[in-house]
């Protein structure tokens, strides 16, 4: 498989046919959110610690074999990355899940997770989907295919970046404080707030999701890895934004993402370096 280093640019053009690859993926979403759903805010809900000290619930481990299951018959070939189960197959295709993004949301009965499956080709996310089965969102992209998201009236809608051209204008996602401290930037998130109009700190998957759809202009964070993100690539790169780690390179192991509305990444990458503030 393509290592991180040989990575091709995002942007790099792409002529294959992802259309069942993506079909696969919304067909493995449904069969995650009938495992999610079935054990969501139950009282007898199974929690373990992880050796990282980081919470694993019966639903994790169920939902990732389910996935695997579907990948198993439907793309033997393909390799698979996985939070629960780690990697599996050398392929330069690459399926790359996170069964419940948010698993402290999930045990606490919060509705705000998501199952997260992309398809890298050569280490480029091509294909994703964000599943909200507790809200009944979802959100789903393939390179060419476009960004779309599930609608009230059953009509998928076709997902747009903001115009927003100024960071003055700009509402903006951070995740965490406590983030930005532990990487000794919390002075770049300060410089940050005061730059833009609003600022909050939405959570995991669901920010990035605002940002396709045209209400937010900058997402970033820090301590992800591949398969917190791998999903959102191809989302916000359809919608027309822009993504990439917190120093501007396509990477989705640099523990770090910052997505735009990609008219003002480049003055948000500006921003984020230099004590100067960027309008």
């Amino acid at each position: 498989m393509t290592s991180p280093a040989a990575t091709p640019s995002w942007s790099a053009p792409f002529d294959g046919d992802l259309s069942d690859d993506l079909a696969l993926a919304l067909q493995m979403a449904d069969a995650a959110d009938a495992v999610t759903m079935a054990r969501f805010d139950a009282a007898d809900l199974d929690v373990q610690l992880k050796a990282d000290a980081s919470h694993v619930t019966e639903a994790d481990l169920a939902t990732e074999r389910a996935i695997r299951g579907i990948l198993a018959a439907e793309r033997p070939a393909d390799g698979i990355l996985g939070e629960e189960y780690g990697t599996s197959g050398d392929s330069a295709r690459q399926w790359i899940i996170d069964p419940i993004d948010g698993t402290a949301n999930y045990l606490k009965g919060i509705p705000m997770w998501t199952t997260l499956i992309a398809l890298a080709i050569d280490g480029v996310p091509r294909v994703g989907v964000a599943s909200q089965p507790a809200l009944g969102r979802r959100w789903w992209a393939a390179t060419g295919l476009g960004a779309w998201t599930n609608t009230p009236e059953g009509d998928p809608r076709r997902l747009a970046v903001s115009t927003v051209s100024t960071i003055a204008e700009s509402s903006v996602s951070f995740q965490s404080i406590a983030q930005w401290d532990e990487v000794g930037r919390s002075e770049d998130l300060l410089r940050l707030s005061r730059a833009v109009w609003r600022d909050r700190g939405y959570g995991d998957t669901w920010p990035y999701m605002l940002l396709a759809e045209g209400r937010l202009e900058f997402v970033a964070e820090f301590g992800v890895k591949e398969y917190d993100i791998a999903a959102l690539v191809p989302i916000v790169h359809e919608a027309g934004g822009r993504f990439s780690d917190i120093d501007g390179s396509d990477s989705i192991a640099s523990r770090s993402s910052l997505a735009t509305n990609s008219i003002l990444h480049d003055d948000f990458l500006t921003l984020l370096s230099s004590p100067a503030t960027t309008n």
